[in-house]
């Protein structure tokens, strides 16, 4: 670790470092300046969140470059409107900075409203030059809520003022203004499913699980939510956290202020999806859904023994680096990853927990590196040291491990296929072998 910067030296451990779980790894703090780190700002991690709500009107108070962020960003499907697919931008520009930009966004909403008399509901990014210039965005909000009569929320998302974990709680902060008129005292034997945002349709698989255990899903957060579906959410009786680094804070400020319990869950790997269902049965108190869960799960392991099985002999012995966004995430991986005999030889987030850093460090091999908010100069570092034959990460991962020679697989929000539920260990089992076991890579060590 000689050339690594001294501040970012206790964010990156080696498994025989600690001697234990408990690592006590630095993580969930704001990137080191200079570090070129892989986590976004604070604009993206509130639009991650809230743009797969599926009638909401998005207008991004800023310059339009941030307005790029929008079309297709997300793999997130929907099964109604698709207004969430485009984003509407006040475009400042010089003088607007130099005199404020209020008026423009007052502009602007009306505009929108002109054109879209039907819109529910309506955010307001806040972004960087906004946090300089201090634009009043909440009066904004206010005075267009009154004046429409519908929801106008802001969304304080300065890409300056903290990171990416920051921009969840800022989008979880919306949401429970969203949320707050609509609470109840009135609760039905249903559940909410936080941190799940359709990516491939994957939310559909989860739902439809539920339904064959006689489980009603009120509303998800946000794959493939309506305005509709939101304001109904408050008379569940447990939510279940899927990503917990971006709804967990939503999940607690749920059971604060609406009652509703809830629990960490993941739908990736046949383990992990196994417990998760069975989980949610005895939380609810229901017998009979979770007698349905332990069947359906016995009976789709058992199908898809045979595919592993025929899978793991030419998988068996390679290595695998992980790089995504939550630790949860990461978690399951290295799962997926021991039950085809792979070896997890990194594993990193962007935005894990210590508790989180602690499972990880459980499952891992000795020599496993593990880090958190890494750079790509420390990624290829140590994917080169550790030998690891397949990168699993997000868009901005790709070129360095195509660089590298190193196989690919893109577990973030852009994907188009499925990788939740038993569905997503078929095409999750599949895109590994054929990245690593591309003859390419033959080609590419040669030259």
């Amino acid at each position: 670790m000689g050339n690594i910067l001294d501040a970012r030296k206790s964010s990156i451990l080696f498994k025989d470092d600690c001697g234990g779980a408990k690592s006590g790894i630095c993580c969930d703090s704001d990137s080191v300046s200079g570090a070129v780190s892989q986590r976004a700002c604070v604009y993206c991690g509130a639009r991650v969140v809230l743009n797969p709500i599926t009638d909401a009107y998005h207008i991004i108070h800023g310059p339009i470059g941030c307005s790029s962020y929008t079309w297709d960003i997300r793999g997130s499907l929907t099964s109604g409107e698709d207004i969430y697919r485009n984003s509407f931008s006040t475009d400042l520009q010089e003088t607007d900075i130099i005199f404020g930009g209020v008026r423009k966004l007052e502009d602007a909403v009306d505009e929108l409203m002109k054109f879209h008399p039907s819109a529910k509901l309506i955010f307001i990014y806040a972004t960087c030059i906004v946090g300089v210039i201090g634009d009043d965005v909440d009066a904004v909000c206010r005075l267009k809520s009154e004046q429409y009569q519908i929801p106008v929320i802001p969304v304080k998302s300065p890409g300056f003022s903290g990171n990416k974990s920051t921009g969840y709680r800022m989008a979880c902060d919306a949401i429970m203004e969203v949320l707050g008129p609509h609470k109840t005292e009135a609760k039905q034997k249903a559940i909410n499913i936080l941190g799940d945002f359709n990516l491939a349709g994957e939310m559909w698989i989860i739902k439809n699980y539920f339904k064959k255990m006689g489980i009603e899903v009120i509303c998800g957060f946000t794959g493939d939510a309506s305005y509709d579906d939101m304001v109904k959410a408050p008379g569940a009786s447990l939510n279940i956290v899927q990503c917990a680094g971006s709804s967990t804070y939503l999940a607690q400020r749920m059971e604060e202020e609406f009652g509703i319990p809830y629990m960490k869950v993941s739908f990736f790997g046949v383990e992990d999806t196994t417990a998760s269902l069975i989980r949610v049965a005895e939380a609810l108190g229901d017998e009979a859904a979770r007698e349905k869960a332990v069947q359906f799960c016995k009976e789709e392991a058992e199908k898809l023994q045979g595919f592993l099985d025929k899978y793991t002999k030419s998988l068996k012995g390679k290595k695998a680096a992980i790089y995504v966004g939550g630790g949860f995430k990461a978690i399951s991986l290295i799962r997926q990853f021991d039950v085809v005999g792979i070896q997890t030889v990194l594993v990193g987030t962007q935005t894990g927990k210590k508790d989180e850093y602690e499972v990880i460090e459980s499952l891992v091999d000795q020599d496993t590196v593990i880090l958190d908010d890494a750079n790509p100069a420390e990624l290829e570092t140590f994917m080169k040291e550790k030998g690891a034959d397949i990168l699993v990460g997000g868009v901005k991962e790709r070129p360095l491990a195509y660089k590298l020679g190193v196989a690919f697989c893109d577990h973030n929000h852009e994907r188009k296929h499925p990788l939740a539920g038993f569905e997503g260990v078929y095409n999750f089992t599949r895109e590994i072998n054929r990245s690593m076991n591309n003859p390419v890579w033959e080609y590419v060590k040669v030259l």
